[in-house]
């Protein structure tokens, strides 16, 4: 997925909350990453395809792992839910969580996670190969090493996870994937006006940087108008997103249960 990269001999940009923003490197930051909020969680922050991971060991012994849902004859369980809500919590704060998730928790993951198989069948339609998003994963990687409070935290969880940093580093190229498809097929068809960037920026952007950065002049809109465009862009691309999926689920015969 693409940022910009926005460069100012003046005051640094801003981003559309009003906060300070540093210049973009090549790989996109984990906020813009994961800002497809149609199927990944974590204020967009979520979600890897876990097909290949067996999540049983954390149900109940008195717990059968039934099928929660199918696409087409590949069927979902409920060990593949709770594997993805956990793995999902690790991705939100490097943490697993104990208690296996509520009912309505375990319905938002199932959903979540049909999404992803949907977009990973169409990313291996499109050709796109793990070694195509391999550095995008690495980077997704080390940014969650960040987050955490410490390696030992990172670990611990890893193990608690039941898996080793080969393995986290597949789900996450799972997810690069999956981001690939989506601005291949999705971004080149949207188109935001300059009538639309202006009204973003008198509208929501001037009001949020002065509620941030009081006593500050509003910076120029020439200033962060790529910025402005990305962020349009962007929900445009979640609008589209949301059709598609809806598309996909009936081309491929989704059934919930």
């Amino acid at each position: 997925m693409k940022t910009m990269n926005q460069r100012t001999t003046e005051a640094k940009p801003r981003s559309c909350d009003g906060r300070a923003v540093k210049n973009k490197e090549k790989n996109p930051p984990p906020s813009l990453l994961f800002r497809r909020s149609s199927f990944l969680a974590l204020h967009f922050l979520a979600g890897v395809a876990v097909a290949r991971f067996s999540g049983a060991r954390y149900l109940h012994a008195q717990t059968l792992d039934r099928v929660v849902a199918a696409i087409g004859n590949a069927a979902i369980t409920e060990s593949d839910v709770e594997a993805q809500y956990r793995f999902e919590s690790f991705l939100s704060d490097c943490r697993v969580p104990a208690s296996a998730p509520d009912a309505a928790a375990l319905t938002a993951v199932r959903d979540r996670l049909i999404d992803q198989r949907l977009l990973t069948r169409e990313a291996t339609a499109e050709g796109i190969l793990p070694s195509d998003v391999q550095p995008a994963a690495q980077q997704a990687l080390a940014d969650l090493r960040k987050r955490c409070e410490s390696e030992e935290t990172f670990q611990s969880s890893l193990r608690t996870l039941g898996l080793n940093q080969a393995q986290t580093v597949d789900r996450l190229v799972e997810q690069q994937r999956m981001l690939r498809i989506i601005d291949l097929r999705l971004r080149p068809a949207v188109t935001v006006e300059p009538a639309e960037i202006e009204a973003y920026y008198h509208d929501t952007f001037t009001a949020q940087y002065s509620k941030h950065n009081p006593g500050q002049a509003v910076p120029p809109l020439a200033q962060v108008e790529s910025q402005i465009r990305e962020i349009l862009v962007q929900q445009k691309v979640d609008q589209q997103l949301a059709a598609w999926l809806d598309e996909l689920k009936t081309t491929h015969h989704v059934r919930v249960f």
